[in-house]
């Protein structure tokens, strides 16, 4: 009877996870930012708001640079359909006493586009392309709370055969962590806090004009604890685009630890389910090194693929 009634509620969950999350939002401008970078936080289904991640810890909160204990570097590639990648690198480290930060790099694009004139003639191959350079910093106010703040630098390339036009701008994240211990944290977080594109068509249009292009505006909150040897995160979101409300989001996710090296997760985010594992290796003497995996569900073009190597300097 109790199985059952676990069962009636994961049931009941999920079914509520996909009647919130129906709106489509992933039209919007800057929507490489919100895929996700690390395989463990695609894995847990990207509700990382409370949750530190190797290496990667400002892309999900600033605040939580305040709290590191080591320097940390992160490398993550997405291999994903359509010819498509995206790549992540970061670099974090604690500034003593009680502050950090971190220097990150998220790029997407597609290559290989065939280009061809208005009759249809092949010009050349193309490529498109967007960046985000993020500068973050953190400070602990107390012990159990801090806050912190990203800069993100931002780019994005489209080709139009011989000329190519760029996008560019500044967007900013905000964002406080609470962690009275090792077993819970609590956070919230505003991301893309005015960013958007800039463009300037007048190069390549008779008529062309300068316009910006908005992304969304996200604002989340998280928690996460830790019992046994199992992790859970989770968090919502409210999307946003200054105007009205494009959607809800709700990610919720878990991992689990074997032998203190090895881990499993699963996660569902945005309707769609993840699964990945990983390892914990040492290098160094004390170093700790960390070999992520995840794949995730749901796309309409198929699986994805995450890869992530962090380790500690």
């Amino acid at each position: 009877m109790k199985n059952k009634s676990i069962q009636r509620i994961l049931i009941l969950l999920i079914l509520t996870i996909s009647t919130l999350t129906g709106r489509d939002y992933a039209g919007y401008a800057g929507s490489f930012l919100r895929m996700g970078t690390t395989a463990r936080s695609v894995a847990m289904g990207g509700g990382f708001t409370a949750e530190i991640d190797r290496g990667f810890t400002a892309f999900n909160n600033p605040a939580g640079v305040s709290f590191l204990e080591f320097r940390h570097a992160s490398f993550s590639h997405q291999q994903l359909p359509l010819d498509r990648r995206l790549i992540a690198s970061a670099f974090s480290a604690k500034l003593p006493p009680t502050a950090g930060i971190s220097l990150a790099w998220v790029s997407a694009g597609v290559n290989d586009i065939d280009g061809r004139t208005s009759s249809a003639v092949h010009t050349e191959y193309l490529s498109s392309g967007e960046d985000a350079v993020y500068i973050s910093f953190a400070q602990r106010i107390q012990g159990w709370f801090g806050v912190g703040i990203s800069i993100k630098i931002l780019n994005q390339q489209l080709p139009m055969n011989n000329n190519e036009v760029a996008g560019k701008g500044i967007g900013f994240d905000v964002g406080m962590l609470i962690k009275p211990n090792e077993n819970f944290a609590a956070g919230l977080m505003v991301q893309d806090l005015n960013s958007g594109y800039q463009w300037n068509t007048g190069e390549i249009f008779d008529r062309g004009m300068i316009y910006k292009e908005i992304f969304p505006t996200i604002y989340r909150a998280g928690i996460r604890f830790r019992k046994w040897d199992v992790d859970i995160v989770g968090d919502g979101s409210v999307i946003t685009n200054h105007e009205s409300l494009l959607g809800l989001d709700i990610r919720i996710g878990t991992e689990y630890t074997m032998n203190e090296d090895y881990f499993l997760r699963a996660g569902i985010g945005n309707s769609r389910i993840s699964l990945g594992a990983g390892m914990k290796y040492r290098v160094f003497k004390k170093r700790e090194a960390f070999l992520d995996y995840a794949f995730r569900f749901g796309s309409v073009a198929g699986v994805e693929h995450i890869f992530t190597y962090a380790f500690n300097i």
